[in-house]
């Protein structure tokens, strides 16, 4: 069995058991709401439309929720003048989960259980976010250590005051950590000791001091003319 329903201006084909979205309607979560401009009601081949409602017909519903729909973009913009505008708008909306439909002197139920969890609390469950009954500081701190929360009023006017954690109990490393530990120390010792006992490489034969040992001894730095001035072999013309 099914039934045309309208409201907030619009209609809506449903049944027992189905997701209603509508415009904003008042109530809290978990109310009961009844639908009774039924326009249609269909049941296989029989149909019985209303002039302009069925008489007796009614669809009962349970409030999931009133939240704001998915943004509408607005774009104006007038060509060769320099004028864009763009806006957006969440209308807001009601969702409802259809349980009955009487109609005709016979009444068709839907038997499942009303979730009330909104949609947000959905979304985050599908990316693996949803909300803990613990805090957000007990849900990242391990069970084995004590937090105590400082709170530090700094000095000076129209400052807000802090909030700190201070560690109170730490906990012992685990085995596996200890192990780590070791493994990453043995590591990093013959290193340390490769390096030291690396001789240093000496200048190759034939060539002068390199820019990091004329560095190293102190000697005045030479400027960019100075370096690239070339080096005569030869005594200039004229003189003996």
């Amino acid at each position: 069995m099914y039934a045309v329903i309208k409201t907030g201006g619009k209609q809506y084909r449903v049944s027992p058991g189905d997701m209603l979205i509508v415009e904003k309607l008042a109530g809290e979560p978990g109310a009961k709401v009844t639908f009774d401009q039924v326009l249609l009601v269909g049941e296989g081949d029989a149909v019985t439309v209303g002039a302009p409602t069925v008489a007796g017909a009614s669809v009962g519903a349970t409030l999931i929720e009133t939240r704001k729909g998915e943004k509408v973009k607005i774009f104006k913009k007038t060509r060769r003048q320099g004028y864009r505008r763009t806006r957006g708008h969440r209308q807001l909306e009601s969702a409802f989960r259809v349980t009955s439909l009487v109609a005709g002197g016979k009444t068709e139920t839907w038997d499942g259980e009303v979730n009330l969890t909104p949609l947000a609390e959905l979304n985050l469950r599908a990316r693996n976010l949803a909300r803990t009954g613990r805090p957000v500081a007990a849900a990242i701190t391990p069970d084995d250590v004590e937090v105590e929360t400082v709170v530090t009023t700094p000095k000076g006017k129209g400052k807000s005051p802090r909030v700190t954690a201070k560690v109170v109990e730490s906990a012992e490393a685990t085995a596996r950590e200890a192990v780590a530990a070791d493994t990453a120390t043995e590591t990093k010792a013959p290193a340390k000791a490769k390096k030291a006992a690396t001789p240093k490489k000496a200048a190759p034969a034939g060539k002068g001091p390199t820019a990091k040992d004329v560095a190293k001894s102190g000697a005045p730095k030479q400027n960019r003319a100075q370096a690239r001035a070339p080096v005569r072999r030869t005594a200039p013309r004229g003189k003996g």
